[in-house]
């Protein structure tokens, strides 16, 4: 199976009111305005989208909803994470009537599995769905690391198409594409390592800062892509304060609350996440106003 995932995903976040009620006007607001803004594709139902705080039902709706919105402009991909293997099955069979583009499987919540299992559940999703799927291997936060030789057994999956490599080590990256040259589509998944991530040769970037500064991540991958790496690490160099803040465990808090800065969005999350004490606040906020004071013209690299 073959996917053409490349370019700038970002993850984005669910929009709620203030009765913590999904915000589907928003949300589908930003969606679009990210589409227009030049992303090449979208990820409903990450981390940053609060997927694990959301009801079976919900999860479904911002389905729906983003699908219509994208209005197959973009790929659209959902995040699945959920608390048992069973779960996972079922609600990757409804994206796919639902009509999504593909799935990037996590693996199951709450219980911390051994390789052993992450690869068994996998190897079920992909059975059980004919969507393409990429495999989040985030070893920091959910405790298990497919390796490559895990790796070369999930090879054996047609659908499964694609890595989203988070395990902060690049070299990672290197090893992916030695041991299965084109086999997996890779995006780097750490918004701090990127560009090095690209410049290793992953295809795409799977980014929570992105919903805050669209344009310029889609640039330094446009930059990153031509060999313009001079230009693209000027450009890297002023966001990477801000890309940081995707490495911390109040990620979601953070990036919610500079898309509320940014008047892109609000920070409001469920519990038990909670809005950012003041002292973090007047931290991202900083690094928010340094970026707008710095912000650098893009029209001088002439990408368009």
């Amino acid at each position: 199976m073959k996917v053409n995932w490349q370019g700038v995903y970002p993850a984005v976040t669910t929009q709620f009111n203030d009765d913590d009620s999904i915000n589907f006007e928003t949300t589908a607001a930003m969606i679009d305005t990210l589409v227009k803004e030049g992303v090449h594709g979208i990820i409903v139902l990450g981390t940053v989208g609060e997927n694990c705080s959301l009801r079976s039902e919900e999860k479904r709706q911002v389905l729906a909803m983003a699908k219509e919105v994208v209005a197959g402009r973009v790929p659209v991909l959902s995040g699945v994470a959920e608390t048992t293997t069973q779960f996972a099955i079922e609600f990757a069979q409804d994206a796919q009537k639902l009509g999504i583009d593909g799935l990037m499987v996590l693996p199951g919540m709450v219980y911390r599995s051994s390789e052993r299992e992450a690869i068994d559940h996998y190897q079920q999703i992909a059975r059980a769905t004919t969507l393409p799927i990429m495999i989040y291997n985030n070893p920091v936060t959910y405790g298990v690391d497919v390796s490559i030789d895990g790796m070369r057994v999930l090879a054996d999956e047609p659908n499964i198409v694609s890595v989203k490599e988070a395990t902060e080590d690049t070299r990672r990256i290197t090893e992916l594409f030695s041991a299965f040259g084109d086999r997996f589509v890779v995006f780097g998944g750490v918004d701090d390592i990127a560009l090095e991530s690209m410049m290793l040769g992953a295809t795409g970037w799977i980014s929570g800062l992105t919903n805050v500064f669209p344009r310029e991540s889609v640039a330094i991958y446009k930059l990153a892509q031509q060999g313009r790496y001079e230009e693209a690490r000027e450009l890297w160099r002023w966001f990477l304060p801000l890309l940081r803040l995707d490495t911390i465990p109040t990620l979601v808090q953070c990036i919610k609350y500079a898309e509320q800065l940014a008047g892109r969005g609000s920070e409001r999350t469920r519990a038990p996440r909670l809005s950012l004490p003041a002292d973090q606040k007047a931290y991202v906020e900083r690094l928010y106003n340094e970026a707008l004071a710095n912000r650098i013209d893009l029209s001088k690299y002439n990408l368009d």
